[in-house]
């Protein structure tokens, strides 16, 4: 007599749910039982999603993962803490390094594959899902996840064309923005909210920006929230900030946006160097610039003085909001005072520019539901989720990526050990 053959339901052919149907169909192998897997993908084509990463290049991980840098980071370091994280251990690099993926490393730790092109990290994915058997069904959008109506009988999927389609697990892998339109099985889904995007500003510091459209700063940049008369710094990044017509954009403000609150605005020291909160350093510097200049020029004008330290429009817009014109005499007292401008500029943001540019949403399946070891809703067995299905969500660099493959691979495997057993 044949034994029936179990069905896993993999909802969402990104990157977290290709790599849950891998890790579900080779556990599957390793216990020699049959699986039958299906990846249901509202697109025309699994991992899209994953060709627009890193700019087409697919920023697939970071050496530098830590557990601390995820919302939610408690259920993550759960979740895959217990797994070594360095890039020669962890079992993302391992499973990409024996599936035949070949890559290199950037600043900061950021991973891309070696032939430069997401379409490598896809074409990897599919031909290991393939040869665990995995099959695509393409522009099948699930709309809603109905549980069991008694133990033992399958999960229905209802698709957004009324049919219906059953399966013994379920696994939910799709993006923040179809979780906003999926009914999971009656479990809690929060509120979704854009991350990892520009940030908007208005008024006179709008006008700011955009006379410096496009142009890119090396900086560090602080988000800071209001406390009484004083500032509390909330999140502190280095890097390339871009000025932008709405207002700031870049992978500093891109982290930034992670922690934003109405009402914060962001600080951006122009002299990365040199610490704000030592202005001592800072005043000495800029004296002993203004002496250096003076000893080649003679009496200099404020133009003078930021000429080869900023860009050109860059000391403009700054001289300008301060009130002064580059053509203005600069002496020694005037160029210390230059301290707080270059190192404490303060722009007011109102919130994220444009959600469509945002690289991850915010909000989805909460967490408390799930069992971090597992991936597995605990009130409802046989149903996982992985990826941007659940509220976690990391920096940029790789962090978002790393969780798809991460949470696909524990939910991939524990889906299958629960069928089985």
């Amino acid at each position: 007599m044949n034994r029936r053959v179990n069905r896993l339901a993999v909802v969402g052919g990104g990157a977290a749910g290709l790599t849950a149907a891998i890790a579900a169909g080779e556990r599957a192998r390793e216990l020699g039982v049959p699986l039958d897997i299906v990846v249901f993908e509202r697109d025309d084509r699994v991992g899209r999603s994953i060709l627009a990463t890193g700019n087409g290049r697919c920023n697939f991980s970071n050496r530098n993962i830590k557990f601390f840098d995820y919302h939610n980071h408690e259920f993550v370091g759960e979740a895959i803490g217990r797994i070594a994280m360095a890039p020669d251990d962890d079992a993302v690099h391992s499973f990409f390094s024996s599936h035949g993926l070949f890559w290199r490393e950037e600043d900061d730790g950021r991973q891309y594959p070696q032939a430069n092109k997401a379409s490598v990290v896809v074409d990897v994915l599919r031909a290991s899902a393939a040869a665990v058997g995995v099959r695509e069904a393409c522009e099948c959008e699930v709309a809603a996840i109905e549980a069991p109506r008694e133990a033992g009988k399958p999960f229905t999927l209802r698709m957004a064309d009324g049919v219906l389609e059953r399966a013994d697990a379920v696994i939910v892998a799709c993006g923040g923005k179809a979780m906003a339109s999926l009914s999971a099985a009656g479990l809690a889904v929060l509120p979704l909210q854009p991350m990892l995007g520009p940030l908007r500003c208005s008024g006179e510091d709008a006008k700011f920006t955009r006379e410096l459209d496009n142009i890119r700063v090396r900086c560090r940049a602080m988000l800071v929230r209001p406390q009484g008369n004083e500032y509390a710094c909330v999140a502190l990044e280095r890097g390339e900030l871009m000025f932008r017509k709405y207002g700031l954009s870049g992978i500093c403000v891109y982290d930034l946006s992670r922690h934003f609150q109405p009402g914060d605005e962001v600080e951006i020291n122009f002299l990365p160097d040199y610490d704000p909160f030592e202005p001592g350093e800072v005043e000495a510097f800029l004296s002993e610039r203004w002496d250096a200049l003076t000893d080649t020029f003679g009496a200099i004008t404020y133009g003078d003085f930021l000429r080869g330290l900023l860009l050109p429009r860059v000391s403009e817009a700054l001289l300008k909001r301060s009130g002064v014109r580059p053509d203005e005499a600069c002496g020694r007292d005037d160029a210390v005072n230059l301290a707080c401008l270059l190192t404490m500029f303060h722009l007011f943001v109102e919130g994220i520019a444009d959600a469509d540019q945002c690289q991850v949403r915010r909000g989805g399946l909460d967490v408390a539901g799930f069992d971090p070891q597992t991936m597995s809703a605990r009130k409802l067995p046989g149903l996982y989720a992985a990826g941007e299905a659940l509220d976690v969500d990391g920096r940029c660099g790789g962090y978002n990526l790393h969780w798809a493959w991460s949470s696909g691979l524990i939910a991939g495997r524990a889906a299958t050990d629960w069928l089985n057993s």
